[in-house]
């Protein structure tokens, strides 16, 4: 019984719409991740790796202790074994803020942009709507009637 009532209120839920919705807004977000990504890869950091005389921008980096790689003697026996390399991979974090940054911008103009048409929309709503020829004619016996 409580199952059947628990079914019954999440199809409820998912048909209002809200649901729907935001799995649609999920969708569309996940592809413009995508697109700010390659934006930013493909066009935004070229330029900046050659402003800052970098090659690839994300492999920037600044190492803390070199990495040492496995030493093997002639038998195939590992006589050291592999240190990685320690670094702070600042080129990656970079991309990553700008994605941000741009990401918000573009969340903020579409905002900015549904917030004024929902204004608009308000606006025309709350505009009195002319009276009708009925209640012309009533207002004009009113007014008469209170000049006698």
């Amino acid at each position: 019984m409580l199952v059947m009532g628990m079914i019954k209120e999440f199809k409820e839920f998912a048909l209002r719409g809200n649901l729907i919705d935001t799995a649609v807004a999920f969708v569309m977000g996940a592809s413009f991740g995508k697109i700010t990504s390659s934006f930013i890869e493909g066009i935004v950091m070229p330029i900046l790796s050659m402003l800052t005389g970098g090659g690839n921008f994300n492999s920037q980096k600044i190492v803390l202790k070199e990495g040492i790689p496995e030493v093997k003697d002639a038998a195939g026996k590992v006589i050291t074994k592999a240190v990685e390399e320690v670094a702070i991979k600042y080129g990656t974090f970079v991309t990553s803020v700008i994605d941000f940054v741009v990401i918000a911008i573009f969340v903020f103009l579409v905002i900015k942009a549904i917030n004024a048409m929902k204004k608009k929309e308000e606006d025309v709503a709350e505009a009195p709507a002319e009276p009708s020829s009925t209640e012309k004619l009533l207002m004009e016996i009113r007014d008469a009637l209170n000049k006698k």
